[in-house]
């Protein structure tokens, strides 16, 4: 139930507050005071587009607030509080159209007053009559009045054909991927082909680039090494015998003089130094003289001269890398395997999507046995409604026919609500046949058996329901017989009612005027809650009669004693 509603500078609408309760409250004013003002104040709670221009002249910002109880259901849900007691929902509007959204005072998206302000409220403009028009409508009437089973089967229904399109799109996506497979498939087999022959490693250029260096001056090389090599331990005994011979020396002096023992020790040491040095440099000539094996190093250097180039053509294919070449063999690998799985999978997938066609058209053939049956008893109760609302002759039927296009996510039926409205003409569709008056009465009574019969069940059951004026164009007892089924349809649930009928307002358990003050600059419109004689001279008003009228103000009197 919405509790409390909070209305600051929206166009003409400076500060309005009205606390509401059970039942039916009514909401009057004259033509133009701004009674549609509150309209689109809730419109703002939903989620609904805020337009330029609705911001109070001279004002920074337009604010809107509702303080709801806090519905059972929505305990847990992350957006509101632990331990809240209410929930409430607001909307700020800058002049540039910009808006920012709250729940419980935190900020929300406005996806979030849409689905919160979904269950809360339920909405019915003055021309809402003209979705009745809708198949589509129509249709989602019928359902709501159709009974839990009927939602669960609608509901799994629509679950199977997502299952459909999911299932649908990946075959085609199999289909359209098996054209092409052959082509891609040569095409990764030759990549795969020429770098697994290549069998490249990270280090590979680095270490082929210090061996061409070592060819291409292979012949400095081996001279330079051979000739450290016979230095120091050549044939003619080179620096090594020298450094024997001084060792000798040294050592036999060192039994004279004992400080020379040390030295001694060092020149054995640098003798050993000298020979193993004079082998290594020897092993180095001969690696580099066997290092292109029984080619000549001519031949070895043209080698991996090639060797090289085929690497950089790799890695400029392929990533500028051998590491970046590596991981495009391993994607070139799995886009294999998924390629030649392909077939398989779209076999699968084949085989899941019949499955899910015959679950899907089996549950739509259920529905639509389902809405047959609902069918007749909705048009009997609609009818009922009818005759309540001073269009007893009226004759009322829903037709049920395939859906254009087959089967979709809310079945495979097309509805056409038709009306005969005298009872003497064919029945005609209801954009055809009926007048809006007609049509305002008609959605009246879908709305009252349709939520009478879905509480509990339909998401909004439950929910605040907001009528704009949907009584326009009718009046005397069909206007009475309108707010009769408006009180009727509040009994257990609150039902804000914006009207300018006194018929109808009279039957209010609340009532709010809404007063245009035209010498404020700019002008301002406020909004009172009436009680007694108050109400009394408000119906009066609505009536057209002057405020010293007594039979108007006895008639007013007369209906509000009706009404109690």
């Amino acid at each position: 139930m919405l509790q409390e509603l909070r209305v600051e500078n929206l166009l003409l609408m400076e500060r309005a507050e009205l606390r509401l309760g059970p039942g039916l409250n009514v909401l009057t004013g004259e033509t133009g005071a701004g009674k549609t003002l509150l309209a689109h104040a809730l419109d703002l709670l939903l989620g609904g587009r805020a337009r330029r221009g609705i911001v109070r002249p001279g004002a920074e910002e337009a604010y809107v607030e509702g303080v709801f109880d806090l519905d059972p259901a929505l305990a847990g849900d992350e957006r509101i509080p632990t331990g809240a007691e209410e929930l409430v929902l607001a909307r700020r509007v800058w002049p540039d159209g910009r808006t920012r959204a709250y729940v419980c005072g935190r900020a929300a998206t406005q996806g979030d007053l849409q689905e919160l302000g979904g269950r809360l409220l339920a909405f019915y403009g003055q021309h809402e009559h003209r979705r009745l028009m809708l198949s589509v409508e129509q249709l989602e009437l019928l359902d709501a009045y159709g009974g839990s089973a009927h939602a669960s089967v609608r509901r799994r229904l629509t679950e199977a054909h997502e299952r459909v399109r999911a299932l649908a799109a990946r075959a085609a996506e199999l289909t359209e991927l098996a054209g092409s497979r052959e082509r891609e498939l040569d095409l990764l087999r030759f990549e795969l082909d020429e770098i697994e022959s290549a069998d490249p490693h990270e280090q590979e250029s680095v270490e082929l680039a210090a061996e061409r260096d070592r060819l291409r001056h292979q012949e400095e090389l081996i001279e330079a090494g051979a000739y450290g090599a016979e230095a120091l331990a050549g044939e003619t005994g080179g620096a090594g015998e020298a450094i024997a011979g001084a060792r000798s020396r040294v050592a036999a002096a060192a039994e004279l003089d004992p400080g020379l023992r040390e030295l001694a020790d060092r020149l054995s040491a640098l003798q050993y130094e000298a020979a193993d040095l004079g082998a290594e440099l020897r092993a180095y000539v001969e690696g580099l003289a066997g290092e292109s094996g029984e080619a000549s190093p001519g031949a070895r250097l043209q080698e991996v001269e090639e060797r090289l180039a085929l690497l950089a053509r790799l890695e400029r294919k392929h990533g500028g890398s051998i590491a970046e070449v590596l991981a495009h063999a391993d994607r070139c690998r799995r886009r294999y395997e998924q390629l030649t799985g392909a077939e398989s999978d779209l076999d699968t997938v084949q085989a899941e999507l019949s499955a899910a066609i015959d679950e899907r058209d089996g549950l739509a053939e259920r529905l639509t046995r389902a809405r047959t049956k609902a069918a007749p008893r909705l048009a009997r109760a609609v009818r009922a409604r009818l005759a309540e609302l001073a269009m007893g002759d009226a004759r009322f039927e829903i037709a049920i026919a395939p859906r254009e296009g087959g089967c979709g996510p809310r079945g495979a039926d097309a509805i056409e609500m038709e009306i005969a409205p005298n009872g003497d003409g064919r029945l005609a569709p209801l954009r055809e046949a009926a007048s809006g008056g007609e049509l305002s009465r008609v959605m009246l009574a879908l709305l009252s058996v349709a939520h009478g019969s879905a509480q509990g069940r339909d998401p909004a059951a439950g929910a605040m329901l907001v009528f704009d004026e949907i009584d326009a164009g009718i009046g005397g007892h069909t206007a009475r017989a309108v707010g009769e089924h408006l009180r009727a349809l509040a009994v257990g649930r609150q039902v804000l009612c914006i009207t300018h009928l006194p018929q109808v307002a009279a039957l209010g358990e609340r009532h709010f005027t809404i007063v245009k003050d035209t010498k404020a600059r700019p002008a301002r419109t406020t909004v009172t809650a009436l009680e007694g004689d108050a109400v009394v001279a408000e119906l009066v008003r609505m009536m057209g009669a002057a405020d010293e009228d007594t039979g108007a103000a006895d008639h007013a009197r007369e209906l509000l004693r009706v009404a109690a």
